[in-house]
């Protein structure tokens, strides 16, 4: 009898993908036939065609499944299906979550326990991460995974005489690139053609749009920095121009999808001595005639009919630059015959060594191409690349606009981003820039790119337009908030033309939105600064609180802020049924800011700690608590 195992995954970063192809291979190792595939690419019918089921699932904006998963979850959430319909499946899960969120975790919870409902039976404990684990996904996927590899082996034990295979068997992947029929060597130079009046060619990526399922091309119309040159952090408002119009609402995010710059591709290339087949066609093909002809791609974005070339795959769709994982290290064990270096990559794969592995990794920032530039005699062949370097993903950003009621006329859709541009020094005194950012800093007026449009967990409608906001956003989380502040502003002009037929002096007598944002320097990094000025000019109500944390002997953060006007927050979430919004980067703010908010409910509604808990669980319970962190 076959040993089938199904791989799936709910993913809106990718780290869930990056469990699920690990879980893969565990599963691989104890000789089950493997399939990897989003939730969304499933029926309810093929859970039942496996022996086992291994599913990892990460939590979105207020406790939601990823977008590749939703229609998979409402297809399991059907009233049609019978109690038990699932009980011939066997699975385990893995969740990824944040415990700075108030649902952490929710996604793969709801998840877990539909299933069950449904007569499915876990065969492992189900596991949990949480990203602010100072070992990062690793230090729980690890404990679980071991104890997966485990209950595998219980559940469904291997013939007598047929061993898992060993950890230093490399395994096969189901794809590698080959060359075309035609392929011939072709000299090596640069894709792009974009030169200089001197002829050399800058470096830049090159501009050639990417083909991504969905994907929009959007027109760079404006790339400033709004930092002073002397502060530390260059954070740029970009604005796009999208043809045709595609509604967006406050909290969603637009796609960028990165490139790598000539420079390091060329790097890498040299580092593998790759440069004299750099430009030739490639294909993919399988590996074994065993592979499915409908297995996905290594690259889900080319079609399996494509060819490529080393370059542009360096280019445009592998992440050279990204931290390398454990079983990356694993990987290029195989590829050394120096026994110095074997060792030393095997140990990174060691669990014992976790925390060798994140002070050569994480802590400095290391990536992939430094790694293979360290580890010299590391020569990867270049048939099985696209299995060893991961996919190159595109990054959510915050929308930082509101819908321009003009787009229907003018038939296109104008974006607006507030970002941080990534780049500092590591405990090893190397530059780092970040992957994505390094790239948008690069964009000039004109320049088409391709992204993607995807719908936030911020959940703002129109209906909620009589209650008021509490808005906290420091740095760029006030991207998010400006969009909710425009549009709400936009629904009030609506409204009043429609009362009124002329619009009025916006707000009226409206309770005011209140606004707390914090940063360093009221000189440096007050982004929007005159906008909140000519909006309270304009009649908007809305009040806006800011903290500037080194600008004083004492640092001020928004919880601060928070406190003191904790009254004000009070009655406008309690006495008048507001909704709290909090944005901005994950970690300490969100829990520093739940305190502070906790506090004010016990010292103004009367609460003892635990009613003042019960209310915010409320507060979140009834969609009246919203978190997007990042």
């Amino acid at each position: 009898m076959s040993r089938r195992a199904l791989i799936v995954y709910g993913s809106e970063t990718g780290n869930a993908q990056d469990v699920a192809e690990e879980t893969g291979r565990i599963a691989e190792r104890l000789r089950f036939e493997t399939e990897v595939a989003e939730l969304n690419a499933i029926s309810l019918k093929q859970l039942l065609q496996h022996q086992v089921v291994l599913i990892a699932i990460s939590t979105t904006g207020q406790g939601e499944l990823p977008p590749n998963s939703q229609k998979f979850w409402k297809a399991i959430r059907s009233a049609r299906l019978r109690p038990g319909c699932l009980q011939q499946m066997r699975f385990a899960s893995f969740g990824l979550g944040d415990t700075s969120y108030p649902k952490y975790n929710w996604a793969h919870r709801k998840l877990y326990n539909r299933l069950v409902q449904l007569g499915a039976q876990p065969i492992c404990d189900r596991g949990e991460s949480d990203e602010q684990h100072p070992e990062g996904l690793d230090g729980s996927f690890l404990p679980w995974s071991t104890k997966l590899r485990q209950r595998l082996l219980e559940a469904y034990p291997l013939p007598i005489g047929l061993e898992p295979i060993p950890d230093d068997v490399l395994l096969n992947p189901k794809w590698v690139l080959d060359f075309t029929a035609h392929s011939t060597a072709i000299p090596s130079v640069p894709a792009d053609s974009n030169s200089n009046s001197d002829g050399e060619t800058p470096d830049i990526p090159p501009l050639d749009l990417l083909n991504i399922p969905a994907g929009l091309t959007a027109i760079v119309t404006h790339n400033h920095r709004v930092t002073p040159t002397t502060h530390w952090q260059d954070v740029r408002h970009i604005n796009f121009e999208i043809p045709e119009t595609h509604p967006y609402s406050p909290g969603d995010v637009l796609t960028i999808y990165p490139k790598n710059f000539p420079s390091d591709v060329s790097q890498f290339l040299e580092c593998m001595k790759w440069t004299c087949v750099a430009d030739t066609p490639l294909r993919f093909v399988p590996s074994s005639a065993s592979t499915p002809p409908a297995t996905t791609l290594p690259i889900r974005n080319l079609p399996s009919d494509s060819t490529t070339t080393l370059r542009q795959l360096l280019t445009n769709h592998l992440d050279i630059l990204s931290i390398p994982r454990r079983s990356f290290f694993a990987q290029l064990a195989h590829y050394t015959s120096d026994e110095f270096h074997k060792a030393r990559l095997l140990e990174f794969t060691d669990p014992q060594y976790i925390d060798e592995l994140y002070d050569y990794t994480t802590r400095p920032r290391r990536s992939i191409l430094e790694v293979l530039q360290e580890f010299e005699s590391v020569k990867i062949p270049w048939q099985r690349i696209c299995s060893i370097v991961p996919a190159l993903r595109g990054r959510q950003f915050s929308i930082a606009s509101a819908m321009d009621p003009s787009a229907e006329v003018e038939r296109k859709t104008k974006i607006e981003l507030l970002i941080a541009i990534v780049k500092y020094k590591t405990v090893i005194k190397r530059l780092r820039q970040g992957v994505a950012t390094r790239y948008i800093a690069s964009f000039v007026p004109g320049q088409e790119i391709t992204v993607t449009l995807s719908r936030g967990g911020l959940g703002v409608s129109k209906e909620e337009l009589d209650r008021p906001v509490v808005m906290v956003g420091p740095g760029t989380g006030i991207a998010p908030m400006r969009s909710l502040v425009y549009q709400r502003k936009l629904w009030r002009e609506e409204r009043g033309t429609v009362e009124n037929d002329e619009v009025q002096p916006d707000g009226g007598g409206a309770v005011k939105d209140l606004l707390f944002f914090g940063c360093r320097n009221a000189e440096s990094d007050y982004f929007f600064k005159e906008e909140w000025t000519r909006l309270k000019a304009e009649g908007v109500p809305l009040e806006v609180f800011t903290a500037f944390s080194r600008d004083q002997r004492q640092k001020m953060y928004v919880q601060d802020l928070i406190r003191q006007q904790s009254a004000l927050i009070y009655d406008r979430l309690a006495s008048k049924n507001g909704i709290l919004y909090i944005c901005g980067s994950s970690g300490k703010m969100p829990q520093a800011v739940r305190e502070a908010l906790i506090e004010g409910f016990q010292e103004h509604g009367k609460m003892d700690r635990e009613g003042a808990e019960a209310y915010l669980a409320a507060m979140e319970k009834g969609g009246r608590y919203r978190q997007e962190t990042w």
